[in-house]
C-alpha cells in the first residue's frame, strides 16, 4: 500500500497561481519595473494599431461587392483573427505582472488560452490563404471556385482547431499533478504542451513554405517563357508582383514567429530559465506584430482595397467635420 501511494502523483489543485510561479522559478514581482512599463507601452500601442487596421479591412470587405469572393472572405477572417489577437493580448497585459497574483487557476488558463487561440487562428488562416492562392495560380483563375458553404466550413474549422489548441491545457494538459514538468514561460502549462504547440506551428509554417516555394518555381519558369509581347509583359509584371508578395509573406513570418518558436522549444526542452524569462515578452510582442503586418501584405497591396480604405477614411473625416461645424443647440 505504501508503494502504491508513493507512486501516485501529487496534485496541487488547492494551490494558488503564485505557488506554481514560485515552483517553476518565475517569481511574481509585487512591484512594476522599467522593463514592464516598456513592454506594456509597446504592446498597447501595437495592439491599438492592430485593432484599427484590421477593423478597416473587415469594413472594406463588407461594403465593397468586388470583395465578395472566397479569397476575400478568408482575408476578412484573417483580419478578424488578427483583431482578436490584439484584444486578447491587451487582456493579457492587464492581467500580468503583480496582477497575476489575484488570478484564480481557471482565470489564468482563460487568459493564456485566449492568446494562444488568437495566434493559432491567425497562423492557420494564413495557411488557408496559402492553399487558396496555390489552387488559384495553378488553375489560372482570378478567383477560386470554392462555394460559400465550403468557405464557411473552412472558417469554422480554423476556429475549431484554434480553440482546441488554445484550451487543451485547461482540459487537462497541464502540470498541476506533475510539478517537475511545469513550464518556465507559462508555469501551469506542461513542457510537453509547449513542445507540441511549437512543433504544430513549425509544421504549419513548413507547409506554407512548401506551397510558396512551389508557386515561386512555377512563376519563375513561366516568366522564362515570356516573349516581348505587350500583353505578356503586363502578365509578367503581375507575376513579379506576386513573387515580391510571396517573399514579404515568408520574410515577415520568419522574423515575427521564429524567435518565439525557438524560445518555446527551449523551454519545453528545459533550457536555463534565465534566458527564457529575459526574452519571452519581447518574442510575444514580435509574434503579435505579425497580426499588424498581415493587413499590409494581403490588403494594402490591393489597389481596390486601398481605394475602399480612402473612401471609408474620407467618409469618417467628413462626418467629423460636419459634427464639429454643426451648430449646437443652446442649453
Amino acid at each position: 500500500m505504501n508503494d502504491s501511494n508513493s507512486n501516485t502523483p501529487e496534485c496541487h489543485y488547492n494551490q494558488s497561481v503564485e505557488f506554481f510561479y514560485n515552483a517553476s522559478g518565475k517569481n511574481i514581482s509585487h512591484l512594476w519595473h522599467a522593463q514592464d512599463y516598456v513592454v506594456m507601452g509597446l504592446g498597447l500601442t501595437v495592439c491599438g494599431i492592430i485593432i484599427l487596421a484590421n477593423m478597416l479591412v473587415i469594413i472594406a470587405i463588407g461594403i465593397n461587392r468586388h470583395f465578395h469572393f472566397p479569397i476575400y472572405y478568408l482575408l476578412g477572417n484573417l483580419a478578424a483573427t488578427d483583431l482578436l489577437s490584439g484584444i486578447f493580448y491587451i487582456n493579457l497585459m492587464f492581467h500580468t505582472g503583480p496582477w497575476t497574483i489575484n488570478l484564480s487557476k481557471p482565470q489564468w488558463f482563460v487568459r493564456q488560452g485566449l492568446l494562444e487561440t488568437g495566434l493559432t487562428a491567425s497562423l492557420v488562416n494564413l495557411l488557408a490563404v496559402a492553399v487558396e492562392r496555390h489552387r488559384t495560380i495553378f488553375t489560372m483563375q482570378l478567383h477560386s471556385n470554392m462555394s460559400n458553404r465550403a468557405v464557411v466550413l473552412l472558417i469554422l474549422t480554423i476556429w475549431a482547431v484554434a480553440f482546441v489548441v488554445g484550451f487543451v491545457p485547461m482540459m487537462g494538459w497541464h502540470c498541476i499533478c506533475d510539478l517537475e514538468n511545469c513550464s518556465t514561460m507559462a508555469p501551469l502549462y506542461s513542457r510537453s504542451y509547449l513542445v507540441f504547440w511549437a512543433v504544430f506551428n513549425l509544421l504549419t509554417f513548413s507547409v506554407m513554405v512548401t506551397m510558396y516555394t512551389h508557386i515561386f518555381i512555377y512563376v519563375h519558369r513561366h516568366t522564362q517563357r515570356m516573349t516581348q509581347h505587350t500583353t505578356q509583359n503586363r502578365h509578367r509584371e503581375t507575376i513579379i508582383n506576386l513573387m515580391k508578395t510571396v517573399f514579404i509573406i515568408l520574410g515577415t513570418f520568419v522574423v515575427c514567429w521564429t524567435p518565439g518558436q525557438v524560445v518555446l522549444l527551449l523551454d519545453g526542452l528545459q533550457s536555463p530559465a534565465e534566458y527564457i524569462l529575459n526574452s519571452e515578452k519581447y518574442c510575444l510582442v514580435l509574434a503579435v506584430c505579425n497580426s499588424l503586418v498581415n493587413p499590409i501584405i494581403y490588403s494594402f497591396r490591393d489597389k481596390e482595397m486601398r481605394s475602399t480604405f480612402k473612401q471609408i477614411l474620407c467618409s469618417l473625416c467628413r462626418r467629423c467635420e460636419k459634427s464639429a461645424t454643426s451648430p449646437r443647440p443652446n442649453p
